[in-house]
């Protein structure tokens, strides 16, 4: 073979390689957003807010999901590399000998990260003809420091160095709650961050100063004077501690509710994996109120507090030790505003009504009547109002099984409560050490599952089940199951047994806190029946990124429940044209990767896609959607599967082969939007 042809032939397949490469955005450079600060606004305002994050070169627009929100690309900032840097100084010392030789001495407003990096010295004596010292030299030398000096202070993670901020517009009847914020950035969409839409008002303050050491007394309090009701939001850097002092009037009920693992729920480099927030009240004297680092088992601090007499009280967070970064965000309610601590029962049969016991504070009612009306098998939020103001919410859980309640006394053999399956009890253990005993009738051979649902409906019992035959013969046990579709969860304490019935007879089933704790918030549905298999689905990730006509691989992830071991076909449900899915979770088997086929033309926006999968269970065909997620990681090590409101897919255009290099000293990166979203130079 001629050499010229080898060539030719190497040259050709260097050309497919890269073109292949250029089918998709590159691994390992997905765009990723870190946080975003402030972490909401109120309706009817405008803010701007800054987004941290990495490969987020060439954003051009940002998308916040659900009516009423709009937002405006202003700037992005990509600090500059190693290399880029050296450039820059190499640059700089240049000018600076240019300087010395035309005799020149140092420009207006001299000094600052230049100086240091190269300083000026006196001219020597040189030749007759010097160079010439232009103002355009002058002015150069200036935008050198001023980009050397903005690249000292760089955050130490690289994940969220990179920064773009927005202009956000809350139209006044935008709904309350959380969104998803996105980017859309030359390699696609970004990961989600919760963006909240709230009704109080807001204040947003600068970064805490960075602390040196890790102790309270490293860092004075930011301390800001503000007026209730309100919600303040803020950064947390090292050793940083915000300080907030109010007025308040004797008998005032007081909440302050944090949001701040909510806001960015797993942090990948961090221990314990998010930003674990502590509140602290003080009264006029500085005495300690109350203190608080999580709610029950959330890791989100809440305090509540009648004031009793009038005066200027004070409110502190920090992280519980002190640690801290530009990711360590929060949101803090504060004021006489209703917060819902718990209902009871967590959830009712379908197709009906339900009234529901509300525990909390500053609350309309007592109780509040629920439709049941949705299909089985689905968890919905449930919240109140008070004076227009609209509360947290919490899980309620409706289902195709009949329904009872627990009756009490049920704590020995003698006084079990008699049930018939298949049921769901609804009940507490209302007391430290309690235990609720249920009694039943079966068949030898008969298979029985029994599985609480406590935690996942937001309850803090942490579930103990024990089967036993009337000799009170163990036949299982149960502590924590873990079910990967409740991926905020990182203690999963909700129990769960299977059992085949050795014999005909009475069988006793107890229930109980693992912690041998208690309390009227200890509520719980236990579902006692057959197997009933079933499946849940994920897809991962909830952005995908593909290059126009290409194929891309997604994960699915199969929530088997009750032994359901058979194969699950995937679909699209009405999908746009252009797009196509075609995969199965094989049967036994937790994941797959399916392929998803993209348009052969590249699309301006976003496409949302559904997502389903179908299986025979029993005879009978099931469907179920698969929940958008994204595989988060929490502390080095663990993952989670989080999930998001929409599945977006951007079909971008095909770059060309040979990408153009960006000129040396151009960073930092600023690019604009005009309104309307046009881009500016």
């Amino acid at each position: 073979m001629s050499l010229i042809r080898r060539v030719a032939i190497l040259s050709l397949a260097l050309l497919l390689t890269a073109a292949a490469n250029a089918q998709q955005p590159q691994a390992g450079r997905e765009p990723h957003a870190g946080f975003v600060y402030p972490a909401g606004g109120r309706q009817g305002t405008t803010l701007r807010v800054t987004l941290g994050g990495q490969f987020l070169d060439g954003v051009s627009a940002a998308c916040v999901c659900g009516p009423g929100v709009k937002a405006t690309l202003i700037e992005y900032v990509k600090p500059p590399t190693p290399k880029q840097i050296m450039e820059l100084r190499d640059e700089l010392k240049q000018l600076m000998d240019k300087r010395q030789a035309a005799g020149e001495g140092p420009p207006a407003g001299g000094g600052g990260a230049g100086a240091a990096a190269a300083p000026a010295t006196r001219p020597a004596p040189g030749p007759t003809t010097r160079p010439a010292w232009t103002a355009a030299d002058r002015q150069r030398l200036m935008e050198l420091r001023t980009k050397l000096a903005a690249a000292l202070p760089r955050p130490a993670n690289p994940a969220i160095a990179e920064s773009v901020t927005l202009e956000i517009t809350i139209a006044p009847d935008a709904a309350p709650g959380r969104r998803e914020l996105r980017l859309r950035t030359a390699l696609g969409l970004t990961n989600p961050l919760v963006f909240c839409v709230g009704q109080l008002p807001e204040i947003a303050l600068d970064p805490a100063p960075v602390g040196r050491g890790d102790s309270k007394t490293s860092v004075p309090p930011h301390t800001t004077t503000v007026a209730i009701p309100l919600i303040v939001n803020g950064q947390i850097l090292p050793g940083g501690v915000d300080r907030y002092e109010f007025s308040a009037k004797a008998g005032q009920k007081l909440v302050c509710a944090c949001d701040a693992r909510a806001l960015v729920p797993y942090l990948a480099d961090a221990v314990p994996g998010w930003f674990q927030a502590s509140l602290t009240l003080y009264d006029p004297a500085g005495h300690t109120l109350a203190s608080s680092s999580g709610f029950r088992f959330n890791p989100d601090p809440v305090l509540y507090y009648q004031v009793p007499r009038d005066g200027t009280y004070a409110l502190e967070i920090h992280d519980a030790i002190y640690r801290g970064r530009q990711d360590f965000v929060y949101r803090i309610a504060v004021g006489e505003i209703p917060f819902l601590a718990g209902v009871f029962p967590l959830g009712a049969p379908a197709g009906g009504k339900a009234t529901l016991a509300l525990a909390g504070w500053n609350l309309p009612a007592s109780s509040l009547e629920v439709d049941g009306a949705a299909a089985g098998g689905t968890t919905r939020q449930v919240g109140v109002r008070q004076a227009g103001l609209l509360s947290n919410t919490k899980r309620f859980a409706v289902d195709a099984l009949p329904e009872c309640t627990e009756v009490k006394p049920n704590d020995q053999q003698a006084v079990a409560q008699m049930v018939t399956l298949p049921v769901i009890v609804n009940g507490r253990i209302a007391q430290e050490g309690q235990r609720a005993l249920f009694r039943f009738e079966g068949r030898s051979g008969d298979k029985v599952v029994a599985e609480v649902y406590a935690r996942r409906l937001d309850s803090p019992l942490d579930s103990l089940l024990e089967l036993t035959d009337a000799s009170g013969k163990r036949l299982a046990l149960n502590d924590d199951c873990e079910d990967k579709a409740a991926g905020l969860l990182t203690h999963q304490a909700d129990s769960y047994l299977t059992a085949a019935l050795p014999a005909d007879g009475t069988y006793y089933l107890c229930l109980s806190d693992a912690e041998h704790a208690g309390g009227p918030e200890y509520a719980y549905r236990l579902r006692l029946s057959a197997p009933m298999p079933d499946f849940a689905l994920r897809i991962a990730p909830s952005a995908i990124n593909a290059r126009a006509g290409a194929q891309v691989a997604v994960t699915v992830y199969a929530i088997r429940r009750d032994n359901f071991a058979g194969p699950i076909a995937l679909s699209l449900r009405g999908g746009p044209a252009g797009f196509s899915l075609s995969g199965k979770v094989p049967a036994g088997q937790d994941q797959a990767q399916v392929t998803l086929t993209v348009p052969r033309t590249a699309l301006d926006e976003p496409v949302s896609l559904d997502v389903e999968g179908a299986a025979s269970i029993q005879g009978r065909p099931v469907v179920r959607r698969a929940v958008p997620a994204d595989d988060m990681m929490q502390a080095f090590a663990y993952h989670h599967l989080v999930p998001a409101q929409e599945l977006l897919v951007m079909v971008l255009g095909r770059p060309p082969i040979r990408a153009a290099t960006q000129a040396a000293g151009a960073a930092p990166v600023k690019s604009g939007a005009a309104p309307g979203g046009k881009n500016v130079p």
